[in-house]
C-alpha cells in the first residue's frame, strides 16, 4: 500500500517579494557601506562634504578627540574603500570625497529601499 503525500499550502501569510537587489550587488554594497558604518567615518564624510573642498588631514584630525592614528585608520578604510582620495601636498595630505562612491551609495540605497506600488497603496 502507497501513501500519498498531502502537500499544504502556506496560508499564513501572501508570498514574500523577491529582493530589489542582486546578490553581487548586495554584497559588493556591503562592502562599501560597512566603510562609512562607523561614527568617525561618518562624521569625516559630512566634514568634506560640507567643506565643498579638500581637507587638510591636519584639520580633520584637529576636529575629534581622537589620536591621529585612530584618524589615519579611519581615513585608510575609507580610502580602500574609494569613498575618498588624499592629494598629498607637500607634508600633508588634503583628502576630498569620490563623487560617484556618493553616487553608488545613494543609488544602492534606492535599490534596497525600492517599494513595489501595491506597497504604496
Amino acid at each position: 500500500m502507497k501513501k500519498e503525500l498531502t502537500v499544504i499550502q502556506k496560508v499564513c501569510c501572501p508570498p514574500a517579494v523577491n529582493p530589489t537587489i542582486e546578490r553581487n550587488q548586495a554584497e559588493a554594497g556591503a562592502a562599501l557601506l560597512s566603510a562609512i558604518a562607523d561614527p568617525t567615518r561618518l562624521s569625516i564624510i559630512s566634514m568634506l562634504a560640507a567643506s565643498g573642498e579638500a581637507v587638510c588631514v591636519c584639520d580633520i584630525t584637529d576636529s575629534f578627540t581622537l589620536g591621529q592614528p585612530t584618524i589615519s585608520h579611519h581615513l585608510r578604510i575609507m580610502r580602500e574603500a574609494g569613498i575618498i582620495s588624499g592629494d598629498k601636498r607637500g607634508k600633508w595630505v588634503y583628502y576630498s570625497l569620490v563623487q560617484s562612491k556618493y553616487h553608488e551609495v545613494q543609488s544602492l540605497l534606492e535599490m534596497v529601499f525600492a517599494v513595489p506600488a501595491p506597497a504604496l497603496a
